[in-house]
């Protein structure tokens, strides 16, 4: 028997098996790519005027166009350190703007890119002094006023181009999402609120598992502590829902000036309605960046609102450099330069009482300090 037979065996063993469906994977794959190529063809010379049009293109637009994705990330860091403080946690805007930038560029180019975001502007508020409760909140603030923005985005242009569509789904979607910032809000500001509910809660579970009634009250008091720390008034909060709204104002500016840029000049309700259908299907994470789903949304849309096919083509093209390919490389040069090095930093690291640390120096002006022997 061959002494390298245990060896292959180790490492056939290693090697991870391949479920039953995985050739369903290649299949979606060469479906996409045959589906790509056909369009490609269909529409080549059309892609050929957008190419054309894009070097032509207005650079005075494109550099508006610029200056406005750049304050619709500016105002993403305004709206995170906003919430941010409202909790005590003080953090320089510089640093806020700084940690966004680079989560999107996790989020908007990686597979499973908005996990990885999350996680990661999740560590930076740890780091920063943010507690786990907090820095979940605001995560889960800021999302849920995004939607908000968005839907009201949408709702408004679509009523100012008419739409003849029941509009009474939307308003109660967005009544909900607005009764729910108005709730977190509230228990954020007077957590004893619900400190009677959650006591019954933990109880009742409790109960189930069959252990002892008061068995993990003490975290759920800990986890009141935490969020008693929060202080958002409704001013705070409707200064933080400004600031979301106008991340979205200066998107629908981006694709405007990109319009412009290309030579057309759409509606700007229509740019808006575009915008939103985009930002909607584009938050679907199937590709990174919303590759091809954005697109097949935004050119459409952009006909719709009076371009031609090229023109819609050509300002999708230059939108799309600009608020991904350009933002994106931002927020990679940001964080290989200011946060690869925080890899090693454990937010939730706490000092050990039993390790003797080293003493600390504090000067006393009244203290002698003779000088040391030479040794």
């Amino acid at each position: 028997m061959s002494h390298d037979a245990p060896a292959s065996d180790a490492r056939s063993q290693e090697r991870p098996a391949q479920g039953k469906g995985w050739w369903l994977r290649w299949v979606v794959i060469a479906v996409a790519i045959f589906v790509l190529a056909v369009e490609l063809v269909v529409v080549w010379d059309q892609l050929a005027k957008a190419w054309k049009s894009v070097y032509s293109a207005n650079w005075w637009w494109v550099l508006a166009a610029v200056g406005a994705a750049l304050a619709s990330m500016h105002a993403f860091g305004r709206l995170q350190r906003k919430l941010l403080r409202s909790a005590g946690v003080p953090v320089r805007q510089w640093r806020s703007d700084a940690a966004f930038y680079a989560g999107n560029a996790l989020s908007t180019t990686l597979p499973g890119g908005p996990v990885l975001s999350a996680t990661f502007i999740y560590r930076q508020q740890r780091i920063w002094g943010a507690t786990p409760v907090v820095a979940s909140w605001q995560l889960v603030m800021s999302g849920a006023m995004q939607v908000i923005g968005l839907a009201l985005l949408g709702l408004g242009s679509a009523f100012l181009l008419g739409a003849k569509h029941n509009p009474l789904s939307l308003i109660f979607t967005l009544g909900g999402f607005l009764a729910l910032i108005l709730l977190a809000q509230a228990v954020a500001s007077r957590p004893e609120l619900i400190d009677g509910i959650g006591v019954r809660l933990v109880t009742w579970f409790n109960s189930l598992r069959g252990k002892p009634a008061d068995t993990g009250l003490d975290k759920w008091r800990q986890t009141l502590e935490q969020l008693e720390s929060v202080n958002l008034s409704r001013r705070q909060l409707g200064a933080a829902f400004l600031w979301s709204l106008f991340t979205l104002v200066a998107g629908v500016a981006t694709l405007l000036f990109a319009t412009y840029a290309a030579g057309g000049r759409p509606s700007p309700v229509g740019v808006a309605v575009a915008f939103a259908a985009a930002r909607a299907v584009g938050s679907i994470p199937l590709m990174p960046g919303g590759l091809l789903v954005v697109e097949a949304v935004l050119v459409p849309g952009l006909v719709s609102s009076g371009m031609t096919l090229a023109s819609a083509i050509s300002a999708m093209l230059i939108y799309r450099l600009i608020s991904w390919i350009f933002i994106s490389a931002i927020g990679w040069v940001v964080f290989f330069f200011m946060f690869r090095t925080e890899k090693d930093i454990d937010p939730d690291a706490t000092v050990d009482d039993d390790v003797e640390q080293p003493p600390q120096f504090s000067p006393d002006p009244e203290a002698r300090h003779e000088p040391e022997p030479d040794r």
